[in-house]
Parts: structure tokens; sequence; C-alpha cells
């Protein structure tokens, strides 16, 4: 510390009191307590100097070296040098009235007095000044932005669209989303969740097209999240969502900012968090899930088919592997004679029953997929076609499994990746396996049951008290030109049901579609 030293290593001797949330007029005595509650860190830079050989002002800069950007560091340290030289003829100046004129127009200052948010500071890479005299301090971001840069999401790939995606950085992420909606209506709140990462969160929503009730009660429930840690915005999503012992997601996550710009314009509220990739919109209705921003790149006729593609891998998925347990095993009277010849002639020999065989097999695909997941790129995808064939082949040639499961068990799995988002597709995958215990215990009845018990659970949901179901149950006349079909743009005159605020209209006028004298289309 250079000219101070003698004069601190006396006060580091003195007990520093713990207890008082608010800095001290002795800068000494502020220096001893923030090194003493880092614990002596030896990454804690703790820089003491004069502000003029005239002036009895003694400050002192502090930062975290490995939380600073080096550049920045050396370019603040210049600016505070030559602001030091001009003001030697100035006896009277405090230096945080300097740095104060200086920066205010080119960096921004916050202002404090208490040492909770001291520490934010400096955990969040800023630089803290410290005056002798004075109980506040004064703080510049100097941060390192060092990280991924935009690049391709790697869990949303498109054929047509935008190919940017979110990054780590929270500052990044939403720079992504103001690039496409240059609005002054579009709205940004800043909290700060975690007791000890103090993680960024931000709440983005545009101003009158959003509900104030849902922007209120998404604040609320961040703001009384009481933990140690926020690391991913799954953390959040799992203590504010309506009904937590849910395996169905009621918040979307997106990597693709015109995804979430898209989520805004309709009125939802997006939650960023920092350190993660992925943002999170609500209210989420559940046919959102097997939407993709793609639907609206192509012609909305090739769109709704796509669409209709989806739900239909979406029952295959659920369903496809419990019926052929309940007709396999109870109703084998439903199947022409033919097949249930063959089905037969394949199962004779496999010492399994039918609902074992498929367990086994579904199992087994599901550990293929997980170590296909979890290995490195490279040799990933051999992996999953090394147990698809090899395994499969070897299995029906043993006499393990007959043919026809490896057939379900395909079908299957191919349909399950059809499903665009992938918390979904999970929640599928896991409910798939009640419906297999259901159909091996008492048939069709038990899938039929099955779908009442899931249908009423999925009424019963709420995202941010909205129905998870909107627009279908409860059906709105008026809400569905966007569900099961995706309507022309000019047909969606309003934003969804029940997740607008004032501004219901995404057309500002009445559009016509009409003929003209040589009769081409025309809007009015």
């Amino acid at each position: 510390m250079g000219i101070l030293g003698r004069v601190f290593r006396r006060k580091s001797k003195k007990q520093i009191p713990q207890s008082d949330t608010h800095l001290y007029r002795d800068l000494l005595t502020n220096i001893t307590r923030v090194k003493n509650d880092f614990g002596q860190s030896d990454d804690l830079t703790v820089n003491s100097f004069k502000w003029n050989d005239s002036s009895p002002s003694i400050c002192a800069s502090l930062y975290i070296k490995s939380l600073v950007n080096t550049e920045t560091i050396n370019s603040l340290s210049e600016e505070i040098s030559n602001l030091k030289i001009k003001d030697n003829k100035s006896r009277q100046a405090l230096p945080f009235d300097v740095l104060r004129a200086h920066f205010s127009g080119v960096r921004t200052l916050k202002e404090g007095d208490k040492y909770i948010d001291l520490y934010a500071d400096l955990l969040s890479g800023n630089t803290v000044f410290l005056l002798h005299g004075s109980r506040q301090y004064l703080s510049i971001p100097t941060e390192s932005t060092e990280g991924r840069s935009v690049e391709e999401p790697s869990s949303q790939t498109v054929i047509r669209g935008p190919k940017e995606g979110f990054t780590e950085n929270i500052n990044q992420n939403i720079l992504l989303v103001r690039k496409r909606i240059k609005s002054n209506t579009l709205r940004l709140e800043n909290l700060s969740v975690g007791n000890l990462t103090r993680t960024a969160v931000g709440l983005m929503y545009i101003k009158n097209i959003a509900k104030d009730s849902i922007v209120r009660e998404i604040r609320d429930r961040i703001k009384k999240i009481e933990t140690d840690s926020i690391l991913e915005g799954a953390y959040i999503e799992e203590w504010i969502k309506d009904d937590r012992y849910s395996v169905f997601p009621t918040f979307l996550s997106s990597e693709k900012p015109d995804s979430v710009a898209s989520a805004l314009l309709e009125g939802k509220v997006a939650i960023f968090t920092d350190g993660t990739p992925y943002v999170l919109t609500a209210p989420a209705l559940m046919v959102e899930f097997l939407h993709s921003s793609e639907d609206y790149y192509h012609h909305y006729i090739i769109a709704t088919m796509m669409r209709f593609l989806r739900f239909i891998a979406f029952f295959l998925t659920l369903l496809v592997p419990s019926f052929y347990i309940a007709i396999a095993t109870f109703h084998q009277e439903i199947l022409p004679t033919p097949l249930l010849v063959s089905i037969a002639a394949q199962r004779e020999g496999v010492p399994f029953p039918t609902f074992l065989e498929a367990l086994i097999m579904e199992n087994t695909f599901e550990i293929l997929r997980e170590a296909g997941i979890r290995m490195p790129r490279a040799i990933g995808p051999a992996i999953s076609i090394v147990g698809a064939l090899v395994l499969g082949q070897a299995a029906v040639e043993a006499g393990i499994i007959s043919a026809v499961i490896v057939i379900i068990v395909s079908i299957t799995a191919i349909s399950s990746f059809a499903i665009p988002n992938y918390e979904m597709a999970n929640a599928i995958r896991a409910t798939r396996f009640a419906f297999m215990i259901l159909a091996g215990v008492i048939g069709i009845y038990g899938i039929f049951i099955g779908i009442i018990v899931l249908t009423l659970h999925l009424c019963k949901l709420k995202s941010i008290g909205v129905p998870y179901l909107t627009p279908i149950a409860p059906w709105i006349k008026d809400g569905n030109t966007d569900t099961f079909f995706r309507f022309p743009f000019w047909v969606m005159k309003n934003r969804p049901f029940g997740l607008h605020g004032d501004d219901k209209r995404r057309i500002g006028g009445e559009y016509t579609v009409r003929k003209n004298k040589k009769g081409n289309q025309e809007f009015r």
C-alpha cells in the first residue's frame, strides 16, 4: 500500500467490528474490513494513493483481479493519473467530485454506503473507490467481457431463419433482443437472486402489451426466492412455477432471440439469467411446446402441415408402446388374423412376456440415448448407431426379443425427436412409462384411464395463473388462429387471449383481401 504501509499495519491489529453495515469515515478501517471479509484473498487488489502532493485527500481503489479486464484497468489508471495532474492547481476539489464530473458522461457510475453493496460491486467486476473521511464509495464498471461469441444455437436448429443464438452473457442476450424490438415501450428490470451467487436476472416485457398482473406476479415470485445459488434459468423455473410437482414444463426456454422477441410481442415476459444461453418466457401454453420459430418463416400451409406432423409424433411417442402391449397381451382379437399370426410366429421362443420385453427395449434405448448425449461429439453418434443396429439385430437373432418390438421402439424414438422442445420431449418420455404400466396391468382400459387422468392434470395446470391448455380448454373461438393451424399473418389480428394487456391488436387497421379489376389479390 506504499505511503500508507506503516499506518495500515497498526490499524490491521485493531479489532474491526463486523456487525456494522455502513462504511466508516476512516479509510484504513474500511480496507481492513474488506480484506478480512474476503479472507485476505490473493486476487483482491488494493491500491492507495494521494490525489495530489498538496492535498490531504487519501484514496484507494479496490478490485478483484480475476474478474476485471486488464486493459480497462490500465486505461482507467491512466485517466485517473491525468486527472490528478490537471487537478494539482485546485486544492479545493475533492477526488469524488472530480471523478463524478469526468466519468458521469462516459461510464456508468454507482454510489453506495453499505458493505453488502460494495461487495456486490466488487464481485460483479467493478472497481471501487474509497476516500478517507467519506462514508460513501464510487463504483465504475471494469468487468471482463470474455466469453463465448454469438453463434448458431445447438439445440434449436432451423433451415430458414436467423442463425444467432444467446450466449452466457446476460448483457449480450439483452442486446440481441433489443436489436429486434426497437421500441421505447420495451422495459427491463434488473434483479439479483441467490444469497451467495447473487446472480443477475433480467425481467423484460413490453409496456401495455404485457398484462400488468402477470408482470407483477412474476416479479413478486422471483423476489421471494430464498436460496444460496441460482446457476441456471431452470432454478428459477422450479422455484416459481405454479405446480412444482408436475413433470410438464410451464416455462418455455429458448436459445433464439427471434423466438423471445416474438413471445414479447404476444404479451409474455422474458426472464434472462446471467451465465446461461437459455431465456425463459412465461406464461407458456402447452401447444407452444409443439411450435417452432420456423413455422412463421414458411408458407402457412406448409407450416400447418408440419405442425400436424408434430402433434401426430406427440401421440405416437406417448401411446404406441402401450397400445402394442395392451393389444398383444389382452386384446389379440383386434388385430387382423394374418398380422396376429405373424406376430405370434416372431414371438415364438421369446422368453419374456410382452410388457417386460417392451420395458427392456425402451430402457435400453433410453440408456443408448443418454450415452450418446454424454459422450464426446466425435463418438456420440457412433454409440447410437452401434446400439440401434448391432444390439437390436443381435438380440432378435438370439431370440431374446421379437422383431416387432424393435419396430415399435424405433417408431417411438423417431417420433420423440420430432418434438421441437427438449423439456416437453422429456416429459412425454417419462409419462410413456406410466402408460406402459397401465397397459400391462389392465390393457386398453388402463390406457384410457391414463388419458383421462392426464387430460385432467393438464386442465388443472397453470402457467403464472393462465390455464395451460388455453385456447383449447377453455375454448376460445377467436384464439385458435395459431394453435393446430398456422393462419396467415393478416388473419391473426389479435394477440393471444389471456396474455395481452391493453394493446391487444397485432394489426393497426382492418386488413381484408380483395380482388381488383385485374383479378389479382390486394390488401385493403
